[in-house]
Parts: C-alpha cells; structure tokens; sequence
C-alpha cells in the first residue's frame, strides 16, 4: 500500500514508519524536519505543514491511507492548543481534495467517560490535551471519510500484543506500547477494518 504519515518523527509515528516498512508497504512522511528521519528503502520524506490543506492535498494524490499520529510534547500538553484539532480540519479537506478515503487517527483514551479518581485526575491533568483532541474527533467524525479512530492509555517502550475494544477500553486495561498501537492501526489499514469506529487500544 502507499501509506501517508503525519507526525512521522515523533515517537509513535516513528514505530508506524518502522512497522509499515517492514511489512512491505510505500510510506511517505510529510514532516516539518526531514533531517530527522534517515533515508530508508520505500520511504518517500516531504517537508511541509500539516496545516496546509493545499500542500497535503498536492503530496497526497496517489495515497491509499493516511495515518496521523501528530501530537504535542513537553511543556506544550498543559497549555492551551489547538495542533490536533487544526491539523485534522486540514487533512480532512485535502483527503477530499485528492480522493483518499482511509484516515487513522490516534486520540487518547482520556476522552472515554470513565469513572473513579483517577481518571477524574487524568482528566485534569491533560484537560488541554483532551479539549484538542476531542475537537479533532468531532472534526472528523461527520466527514465522508472512512476515519477509525485510536484511543490507548499511557503510551510506553517495548513491545507486546494489543487488545481492541469498540467505544470503550478492554477491560482491565494497562499502558500499551507504541509498537502495539501501530500494529493495531497497520492491522485495521490492512484488512479495512473498524470504519467509523472509536476505538480503545490497551495491552
């Protein structure tokens, strides 16, 4: 497949990369710094803004899937912004531009109405992540596009299986690791599954 990957240098993005290549598929990365992805076999780097419905129109003709990972880092999750949110209005208007119907987006598990302290407090503490990213979701969600969108937990290093749950979180759910989050996606790219679908991801 021709895979198209936004946030392709950050760490989840980097494991969708890694994964798409090894399993044999074309992959471009549409990145603001290509300096920081090595030239590899079957990956296609283009510099460029992700809010730039025009330019992402322009380099995604051809494309059978996009999968975004874009996210903030650092100090940027606890103030207020809106990168999820502006990035999915773009990417939703240039896939209709250029015909390509397959979009994955990953979310958090945060926007998921569960109970207890804990997440009370999660709630809180990422409340300007949420806000951006469920404002992606809504973005998404009534457009034409056949979107599936990922919720995991805390993200960690490694490896390991995944588990899948429609609009909720597998029961008893714990952190899952990058890797197993780009098998899911790569996994539901490859046989076309969880159209219009929220989607819980947990270890």
């Amino acid at each position: 497949m021709q895979l198209f990957i936004l946030g392709a240098t950050g760490q989840t993005g980097t494991a969708l990369v890694d994964l798409a290549l090894g399993r044999g598929h074309h992959v471009t990365a549409f990145v603001r710094s290509p300096h920081k992805l090595a030239p590899r076999d079957r990956l296609a780097v283009i510099q460029g803004d992700p809010h730039d419905a025009d330019s992402l129109a322009a380099a995604l003709a051809g494309h059978d899937a996009v999968l975004s990972a874009l996210g903030t880092r650092g100090f940027a999750n606890f103030r207020p912004h809106t990168l999820v949110a502006d990035c999915a209005a773009s990417t939703v208007a240039a896939m209709e531009r250029a015909r390509v119907r397959r979009l994955l987006l990953v979310s958090a598990a945060v926007l998921f109405p569960l109970r207890g302290a804990q997440y009370a407090f999660f709630r809180w503490f990422l409340q300007h992540v949420a806000r951006d990213l469920a404002a992606a979701e809504a973005t998404v969600a009534p457009s034409p596009l056949d979107w599936t969108v990922v919720r995991p937990p805390r993200l960690v290093g490694g490896d390991g299986p995944y588990r899948a749950s429609v609009a909720a979180l597998p029961e008893q759910a714990r952190p899952v690791s990058l890797a197993a989050v780009a098998a899911f996606m790569m996994d539901a790219v490859e046989q076309h599954a969880h159209l219009r679908e929220v989607v819980g991801v947990a270890r």
